[in-house]
């Protein structure tokens, strides 16, 4: 009777082991249908040489992004005007201070004096929110307020 049992038991392992051999033999003819290996095999360093190039190409865009953003980084960015009347006899505030400033705090002030009789124009460099040349009020004042514009 253990024979029959065991006898039993063989052969519905066999055909448990067939019906698997079938089910994977089915999943890899869809799996190559219409390929070679060959070509499965060209495909795959196809993609393995997109890949790379991909790897490179985004090197490039990163170093190319670092770039741009040092450049913008020392443009101008930060622009404030301050318009005043330096003459209690003169008319309305048509007098100006503008700074011109870039993310470090560095740049130009640009002030006008207005008077019936002339305009006077002066430009100062700005470096780190400081001009060797002595500051105006209101040319300090264009300065602070551009700065915290940021």
């Amino acid at each position: 009777m253990s024979q029959t049992i065991l006898l039993y038991a063989i052969v519905v392992l066999n055909f448990l082991i067939i019906f698997w051999m079938i089910k994977t033999e089915m999943r890899l003819k869809k799996f190559f249908a219409g390929k070679k290996a060959k070509d499965l095999e060209d495909t795959i360093t196809v993609l393995l040489a997109d890949v790379n190039e991909l790897k490179d190409k985004n090197g490039i865009s990163e170093e190319n992004i670092k770039n741009m953003n040092d450049r913008l980084r020392k443009a101008i960015s930060n622009v404030q005007t301050i318009r005043f009347n330096p003459f209690q006899d003169s008319g309305s505030n048509q007098s100006f201070a503008i700074a011109f400033l870039n993310e470090d705090g560095d740049g130009v002030v640009v002030s006008s004096l207005y008077s019936r009789e002339r305009v006077s124009v002066f430009a100062k460099p700005v470096d780190q929110l400081k001009s060797t040349y002595e500051l105006s009020n209101e040319e300090q004042e264009a300065i602070t307020k551009a700065f915290e514009k940021k």
